[in-house]
């Protein structure tokens, strides 16, 4: 078992900005970067679910080499590894969305949390259990399990660790 997990819309929470939305993150200054919020219950979720894989986590981000840094900066500043446990050499950039299915290969990524559709098309037949994050029930083809929170991410993990039906859009 092997988790990975995109970081933006579903980590950092740059729509919730309180001074513009994602603009604030790609385009203010450090401290308004530094001040996007985490999506509710993200640290935590995420600290439990690497409990569970034994550290076998990742993040896997598509971004430009600018946003890149950024988010390297907003992980270090909010303690992303100290307070989940996934640790800096456990985060992986790509420049185009389907080049998640590279670092998915290499990485042997068996379970991956993402709010693009266009990723999870890329990870199908690749990655078993593909997790539709945040709010777009009505874009959830089959073959994903629809999570719009981290609370929905983490009992459909779970379940599907213990072998259970977690059922969609709970």
């Amino acid at each position: 078992m092997r988790l990975g997990i995109d970081i933006g819309k579903v980590i950092i929470n740059g729509p919730a900005h309180p001074e513009g939305g994602d603009t604030a993150f790609f385009t203010g200054d450090t401290a308004r970067l530094l001040r996007t919020p985490s999506m509710p219950g993200s640290f935590e979720a995420i600290a439990r679910l690497v409990t569970l894989f034994e550290g076998r986590a990742w993040l896997v981000s598509k971004c430009g080499e600018r946003v890149e840094r950024r988010t390297r900066q907003w992980l270090a500043h909010h303690d992303f590894a100290g307070r989940t446990g996934i640790p800096p050499d456990h985060v992986r950039f790509c420049r185009a969305r389907r080049d998640k299915a590279i670092h998915c290969a290499e990485l042997g990524i068996t379970y991956f949390v993402d709010d693009t559709l266009e990723v999870h098309e890329a990870l199908r037949g690749l990655v078993p259990h593909l997790y539709l994050f945040g709010p777009q029930a009505a874009t959830a083809p089959p073959w994903t399990e629809h999570a719009p929170t981290w609370t929905h991410v983490e009992e459909a993990i779970r379940a599907t660790v213990a072998g259970t039906p977690a059922g969609r859009d709970r």
